[in-house]
């Protein structure tokens, strides 16, 4: 099976993180690869019913590189851990709310949704999105069709600032989520979860139990 493959190939990548070691295996990277690519294919496919921002996105315009930038990261491992895409309209990169699929040995391949690091501009719209619609944000991230496959719900164990954003007062219901920086729920996924026959099922299940909140941040733009 080319996922169990991938797989396979991440883990050994992890224990030779070298551009020399690389260049010995380039054909199974390109194997590697093709089966990551095989699988955003097909969860944008299908995908695509549940939220027509999809549609039309090719592989291309979604997948993350495996090299890591250098000018963002000073470890002295080249290759990032696993393979994964950015859903959203656009590409990958747009400045937006969208999904997110990594795939990554040891149970750590990951399904997630909402923003990681957005621009200052998209952040303060989100908080303004929820200042003003305050009910709607509590009703969607609670939802229990979110929470079935989320069960951790949005995330609030990350960034966030110590005081209440400018021109939100320190009293404000919402502080607790007017601080957050980044927007988003996430789950991780066994190696077994990943091998299932199911898996692109519970992918495209979890894209679509997201799709409410995600549009409700996007609204926002």
């Amino acid at each position: 099976m080319e996922l169990e493959y991938l797989l396979n190939f991440l883990a050994r990548l992890a224990a030779n993180n070298t551009t020399a070691w690389m260049a010995k295996h380039r054909p199974d990277y390109q194997r590697a690869r093709t089966a990551c690519i095989e699988l955003v294919k097909q969860v944008l496919a299908r995908a695509a019913a549940t939220d027509p921002d999809l549609a039309n996105l090719t592989p291309g315009d979604v997948m993350f590189r495996l090299h890591k930038n250098d000018r963002a990261h000073r470890d002295p491992e080249p290759y990032k851990r696993r393979m994964g895409a950015g859903l959203k309209r656009d590409g990958r990169h747009a400045p937006r709310e969208g999904y997110f699929v990594a795939i990554q040995p040891e149970g750590r391949s990951w399904l997630g949704a909402g923003t990681w690091w957005p621009t200052p501009e998209l952040l303060a719209a989100i908080r303004q999105e929820i200042h003003y619609s305050g009910d709607g944000f509590h009703r969607l991230r609670q939802a229990p069709t979110l929470l079935r496959y989320f069960p951790d719900g949005l995330d609030t164990t990350g960034p966030q600032l110590t005081r209440p954003p400018r021109g939100y007062a320190a009293t404000d219901p919402d502080l607790a989520w007017l601080r957050l920086k980044t927007f988003g729920v996430g789950r991780y996924y066994s190696d077994a979860e990943v091998l299932a026959p199911g898996f692109v099922d519970e992918v495209v299940a979890g894209i679509a139990a997201a799709r409410p909140l995600v549009d409700f941040f996007n609204a926002a733009l």
